[in-house]
């Protein structure tokens, strides 16, 4: 599967119309319905390639997107998210700096 192709498990006569958002492999339990005992099997079946972990955070964006972005009707719900998620990842970047104000007294 190179960039810009469909993925090999794809057949139009099948599927339809593509959706960028639907893993089109063999279906598998979710996270929910996987046992405790059961997780280190599930977690072998993933496909923790470069292009398999690309691929699901594009189907991850397309389905935040499709629900959120791509709406006849929209809100500021995708504009509120976009800018908490940008926050959160700041904080995070910053953590160190965060980290070191701790210690320091004010007064």
């Amino acid at each position: 599967m190179g960039i810009g192709e469909y993925p090999p498990e794809f057949n139009p006569k099948i599927h339809g119309p593509y959706n960028p958002a639907r893993y089109y492999g063999k279906p598998d339990a979710s996270l929910g319905e996987v046992k405790v005992g059961e997780l280190g099997s599930w977690l072998a079946r993933r496909n923790w390639t470069p292009a398999g972990m690309a691929g699901g955070i594009s189907r991850a964006y397309w389905r935040w997107a499709q629900k959120w972005l791509l709406v006849k009707r929209g809100s500021m719900a995708p504009i509120a998210q976009s800018i908490v998620g940008l926050s959160v990842f700041y904080y995070f970047l910053q953590y160190k700096a965060h980290t070191n104000h701790r210690h320091f007294k004010y007064h």
